[in-house]
């Protein structure tokens, strides 16, 4: 089988499987969005979504996320892992949408990626389900499918991205990486993963993974 013919019968399942994936973290805007996307580095979106009521009960906004110690910050996050980089992430990010972008969250890559603990992935995120502009956002779950599927060599998420990029239609990006994401927890985990029961993997995955 040539290679568009398999990335076609993939996105055939994926959307067969999960037609209208929603954005698995739990927020009402961009900057609750933000923040839940950066607590989500090594944590699970699950637990993500149990504490972020928490935090933004006290502040749901920069302007009140700076009446918070980053001390305080720190307490409400401390289960989603890293809460001492990630408390004053939180806390000097809103300073600065505050100063330079008049409280928004801004809407491009550059100057997302240039805010405390925001990486290319979390602007990715962002770009993506608040702005929705063609994005692909891969983690270490997309970057463990897009192996087993044959699509990318799997040195690292960078050439994961790329390679997404280059198979996918630029108009499906947004969606997909939700729809991997689904797909993975359903039947392509890191562990206990049995190929035969997998749509996918059953069909085009590599042999042995």
């Amino acid at each position: 089988m040539k290679r568009a013919e398999k990335v076609s019968e993939i996105i055939n399942i994926l959307q067969s499987e999960f037609p209208k994936p929603p954005v698995p973290l739990d927020h009402k805007d961009d900057y609750t969005l933000l923040i839940a996307v950066l607590l989500s580095a090594q944590c699970t979106d699950e637990r993500v979504n149990k504490i972020t009521p928490l935090l933004f009960e006290k502040a749901d906004n920069p302007k009140d996320m700076l009446t918070l110690s980053i001390d305080e910050i720190r307490e409400i996050i401390k289960p989603c892992g890293l809460s001492p980089r990630k408390s004053k992430a939180i806390y000097e990010l809103s300073q600065i949408l505050i100063d330079e972008h008049g409280g928004k969250v801004p809407a491009s890559f550059e100057s997302l990626e240039a805010l405390p603990g925001v990486g290319h992935k979390t602007a990715s995120v962002v770009m993506a389900q608040a702005f929705n502009v063609p994005a692909f956002p891969v983690d270490t779950h997309i970057h463990r499918l897009m192996y087993r599927w044959g699509l990318s060599n799997g040195k690292n998420v960078e050439q994961t991205e790329k390679d997404a990029k280059r198979l996918f239609p630029k108009e499906l990006w947004n969606e997909l990486h939700l729809q991997i994401i689904f797909f993975g927890r359903k039947y392509c985990p890191a562990r206990g993963h049995k190929t035969e029961e997998c749509p996918i993997c059953s069909k085009y995955g590599r042999k042995g993974i």
